[in-house]
């Protein structure tokens, strides 16, 4: 874990919640969010594709991040990803 996701965690007060990060992913991380009493990271999901792009087409990375990240379901901490316009 960076120290960007550490601060972000401790800035949230959540260093006793258990919140599951996306592995590989660290340089998509936005920050920690809260729906009711769930928190959960969150990532540029466009930041995220393009990581995968380094070792794979951008289409192979897209469809890889659609079905094997983003798709996945890992409890109440599911990770989100983010999809805004970019300035």
């Amino acid at each position: 874990m960076n120290i960007k996701i550490q601060n972000t965690i401790s800035l949230c007060g959540c260093e006793d919640e258990e919140i599951t990060l996306a592995t590989g992913f660290e340089d998509a991380f936005l920050g920690i969010a809260t729906q009711f009493d769930n928190k959960f990271a969150v990532y540029d999901r466009a930041k995220c594709i393009e990581i995968l792009a380094r070792d794979m087409s951008y289409e192979d990375a897209e469809e890889y991040f659609q079905f094997n990240v983003e798709g996945a379901w890992v409890g109440e901490s599911t990770p989100a990803f983010l999809c805004f316009e970019r300035d």
